[in-house]
This record gives structure tokens, sequence and C-alpha cells, in this order.
């Protein structure tokens, strides 16, 4: 398939950037591409400008500010896999890095393409919303922080304004909490039919606190908030209990892939897998 026709800008800083989306309602801004450019190929997206913002500098790296890591929006999967900050203290944004697509897709996708995009099959979004994650933008305005439970508004919809260009993506450091991210796909490069991420805090076998969200049980990544409430406190044969009512609020995709009561079964499965794999299991 053959993209529709349209005009192209290289962006030199952050300001240009929204001064040409500002100027064109139809504008879109593009980094790695490996969301956009097969949208475009079929059609379902027609923009009448790309902006591209790969080269646009101080966009990219991990850096630590006390208790939070900000991570640049260009900043390429291939890169978070293995960046020593990240690994050390909130190795679950790494280890869901390393789960996207494959070598080729690492090398060129970013995170916050991958933000933008809001696609509810697609791995970092679930991660950030159980790190409880804040999504950094500037538009004309200024600049903005958004929550990421507030971010995911709908399928392929994001609380990004027209105008706004994803700059930071902040996580929280984890020392002493657990995290593990746990998919479920045909093949290693497919989108998840379900994952789990999970952030888990525990002395003794004992949950005091766990943070769960899945990715693909709905239009946006979703809390599994009944199994996290059941979670506090729990252990034992009490954690699987929790974990049963993964499910419990979702509404789950029925497709090629799997049907709806097969990825609620998935659901539970796979919270009970990633915290275990959380508490050191």
């Amino acid at each position: 398939m053959i993209p529709a026709e349209f005009d192209y800008r290289v962006a030199g800083s952050v300001e240009e950037a929204i001064g040409l989306l500002s100027g064109n309602e139809d504008a879109k801004l593009i980094a790695g591409g490996h969301s956009l450019i097969p949208l475009m190929k079929t059609r379902l997206a027609r923009p009448s400008m790309l902006i591209d913002v790969a080269r646009v500098p101080g966009l990219t790296g991990v850096a630590r500010d006390g208790g939070t890591l900000r991570i640049g929006a260009m900043t390429r999967w291939h890169d978070l896999e293995r960046d020593p900050v990240l690994r050390e203290h909130c190795p679950i944004v790494a280890e869901a890095a390393g789960q996207v697509g494959d070598p080729q897709v690492r090398h060129a996708g970013t995170i916050g393409g991958s933000v933008a995009h809001c696609d509810p099959a697609s791995d970092i979004p679930a991660v950030l919303l159980a790190l409880d994650a804040v999504i950094v933008a500037q538009g004309p305005g200024g600049t903005r922080r958004i929550a990421a439970s507030e971010c995911f508004e709908g399928f392929f919809q994001s609380a990004l304004a027209h105008d706004e260009v994803l700059t930071a993506v902040e996580v929280p450091v984890l020392d002493g909490a657990g995290c593990a991210y746990v998919k479920f796909n045909q093949r290693a490069i497919d989108w998840a039919i379900v994952a789990v991420a999970a952030v888990v805090r525990h002395s003794g076998g004992t949950i005091s606190e766990a943070r769960i969200a899945l990715t693909n049980m709905g239009t946006t990544p979703v809390r599994a908030r009944a199994a996290e409430a059941a979670m506090a406190g729990a252990s034992g044969d009490a954690i699987a209990a929790a974990a049963a009512l993964a499910d419990q609020g979702t509404d789950p995709p029925e497709d090629t892939f799997a049907g709806a009561e097969y990825r609620r079964n998935l659901a539970r499965v796979l919270t009970l897998r990633a915290v275990e794999r959380a508490m050191g299991a």
C-alpha cells in the first residue's frame, strides 16, 4: 500500500514542532514511525504533514532526580532495555522494553511514540499505569504534567492536545519494591494477547501493596483494582485467590487471536505469575 500525499518537515526544536502543529490540524509527529507508518500505508491515517522530531536535542536518555527517573520521549526501546539506571532503579521499564517487537523495531521505536499512540495492546502504557508514572508534554501554553491514569483516554486516544509535544516520561525509583512484566503472545514479535505489569511491596511473604495493570483487556490499559485490594495483607494461597479477581471490571476484546473469555483467564493466570515474580518466587 502507498500512503496518501503529505508534506514532510524536520523540526530542530520542540518549539518549532509546536509551531508546525499549531498551524496545521492534520499534521502528525513522527519519530520511529513504527506505529504511524503502517496506518498511513493502509490509509487509516492521512496526515497532510509529518513533522520529524527524531533529531530534536535533549529528548533522549534517562536521568535520576531524587526519587524520580526522567526518560526522554525519544529514547529508543533498545537503549531503555540496556540503560543501567533503569535496570537498577525501575527494571520493569527495561524488562518491558526488551519485549517490544523485534530488534529492528526496538532500534527505531521510541517510548514517547508508543505513549502518544495509545494502542491498548502495546506494552509500555500498562507499565506506566502500574508505576503511577507522569507524562510530560509541552505546548503553546508551556509544560503540562499528566498522570498516566489520566493520559490514556480511549482506543488510540490520549489526553495530549494536538499542538502538544510529549517530551518526557517520569517514573518512580522502585528501591524496596519488586516488579515484573509478564506477556503472552503467539510469537515473540507480536503484540500482547494479554500482559500484566505488577509492582509489589512485601515483607516475609506478605504483600503490603500491589499495583497491577493489564494490557489488551479493554480499549485502554486498565488497573486490576479488585485484585489490588485483595492483595493487601495477602500471603500464601490468598495471593492466588486475589489474582483470580484480576479480570473484574475489564472489557477484553474479541479478535482473531483470542476471545474475551480466553483473555479473562489469561489475565488471572498472568497476574499470579507477575506478582510471584515480583516477589522473587
